[in-house]
């Protein structure tokens, strides 16, 4: 992922000496990115951090945050919690990055109460301060050691946020801990399509869809729902790309832009390419804790 080369660059020196570090560094660079990227002074101006999601359907309306900035990110965030009935429930999204997303779930699906959890300090104190009220708090956390008693939740959200965990079978187990009897995991994330000999980061390990699909059955989840919103993704992407880039013009300083834009994925970049040619596959889906 060409969005985080330089702290990459750096984490792969410290591994060269000591390759025992590798899920430590890998965590504190992930860390340390999304702290950096809370900061006021480099606010892209949203309320997530997300690819989104668009319909095919060219005469489907923008339901969902339609002419604001976080359209295709709100859309996404329907998508998944609409996976299930959520009024009533307790509901944790982890991973919640700037908050936006655990608000509007908040908001639209009538949870009893609603945590975000992240690993970025920053980003949880700036969620505190825009969205935090009765019923919706943020907690500063682990997600592959939450800080919840076992069947505290009915339901865990994870939105485009597990592809980066030092290891995320230990997340799935967490979630399937923190989770009551038939509580759901609701589930979106890109994996490769097919894991190829070279494919996968010689510093992060990568899994496929394959691999997913085991890691998630071993953890003790029944799939009641997967579905491919690779395409999706693509269309929100090339919709959304031109307000992406202004956002990094007026407000990233130059020498950081190419970084940025490879991160937003913006039409044309290598992420952008790798979901247009299907070397990265999307899904979102719906779990049952079923052991």
């Amino acid at each position: 992922m060409t969005e985080v080369r330089p702290l990459r660059s750096a984490a792969a020196a410290v591994l060269r000496v000591a390759p025992g570090l590798a899920p430590r560094v890998e965590k504190l660079m992930w860390r340390s990115f999304y702290e950096l990227a809370s900061m006021g002074r480099r606010d892209l101006g949203t309320a997530m951090m997300n690819y989104g999601y668009a319909p095919l359907d060219p005469t489907v309306g923008d339901g969902n945050g339609a002419g604001d900035g976080d359209r295709y990110g709100l859309q996404l965030y329907a998508a998944v919690a609409g996976g299930w009935d959520l009024s009533g429930k307790d509901v944790l999204e982890v991973g919640c990055g700037r908050g936006g997303g655990a608000a509007f779930v908040f908001e639209t699906h009538g949870p009893s109460s609603m945590t975000g959890l992240d690993l970025a300090h920053k980003a949880i104190d700036r969620c505190r301060r825009r969205y935090g009220r009765p019923g919706l708090e943020f907690v500063a956390g682990d997600a592959e050691n939450l800080p919840f008693g076992d069947g505290a939740f009915d339901a865990v959200l994870s939105v485009e946020s597990s592809h980066c965990y030092a290891s995320p079978p230990r997340f799935w187990g967490e979630a399937h801990r923190v989770l009551r009897p038939g509580g759901r995991l609701l589930l979106a994330d890109a994996r490769h399509t097919s894991l190829t000999p070279g494919t996968a980061s010689a510093l992060f390990a990568q899994d496929d869809v394959a691999r997913l699909r085991e890691q998630l059955a071993a953890a003790g989840f029944r799939t009641l729902e997967e579905v491919d919103i690779t395409a999706n993704v693509v269309r929100a992407l090339e919709l959304d790309t031109p307000a992406r880039k202004a956002r990094i013009e007026h407000r990233v300083p130059r020498f950081l832009r190419p970084h940025a834009l490879a991160f937003a994925a913006v039409e044309g970049s290598p992420m952008y390419q790798a979901f247009a040619e299907s070397q990265l596959t999307y899904l979102r889906l719906v779990l049952e804790k079923i052991s």
